[in-house]
């Protein structure tokens, strides 16, 4: 089973994420933000990875280094679990709707950090988390992981429904870019040899 198990220890967060690729969705999580966990756990469930995510951070300033680093701590635990890239489809996109909101993912395992975030939120937070922390996330995300990432959300006038959509699409872009291409068996998929 790829998987990877990473702690990082900041003065600002502490951050323990489990990982296995080969999952089936199992989740836990205590990040102190109830809203990020319901996230989370649309990556657990569409991208059929078990997830274990124990946070603790100085959210009596504000949730912006613990969705940061959470992001950033996913990111490394992703790339460790990857290991050698041989055999992977290495790209994966999704559309998924929700009610009046749709979102697009699409992701390439590329070893190459980028992120392309075309998102405007209705409104600026969801009860109490601050939207614009989902573009740290995801950045965070995309810079450890080593991966280039397009998120766009394409309709919705809610931004629960908005935000739920970007994770959901994630996780499904990221099933299909891990799943195994047998015709590519043993070999790294690209023309360089090396991701």
């Amino acid at each position: 089973m790829r998987s990877a198990q990473i702690t990082r220890n900041t003065l600002e967060t502490q951050i323990s994420v489990k990982l296995a690729l080969d999952g089936t969705g199992i989740a836990r999580f205590e990040t102190g933000l109830p809203f990020l966990d319901h996230m989370l756990d649309q990556i657990a469930r569409h991208g059929m990875v078990n997830l274990d995510i124990v946070a603790k951070g100085d959210l009596h300033i504000d949730a912006h280094h613990t969705v940061e680093d959470i992001g950033i701590t996913l990111g490394q635990a992703f790339n460790q679990a990857i290991g050698d890239k041989k055999g992977l489809r290495r790209y994966g996109h999704a559309y998924v709707p929700l009610d009046e909101a749709l979102s697009r993912a699409v992701l390439d395992i590329s070893g190459r950090p980028g992120l392309v975030f075309n998102v405007k939120f209705v409104r600026s937070s969801i009860g109490e988390f601050d939207v614009d922390l989902l573009h740290e996330f995801f950045q965070g995300f995309v810079n450890h992981a080593l991966v280039t990432l397009h998120i766009d959300n394409l309709a919705g006038n809610n931004a629960h429904h908005q935000a739920e959509t970007i994770f959901k699409s994630f996780g499904r872009a990221l099933r299909m870019a891990l799943e195994p291409d047998p015709r590519m068996a043993g070999i790294v998929p690209s023309t360089k040899g090396t991701l």
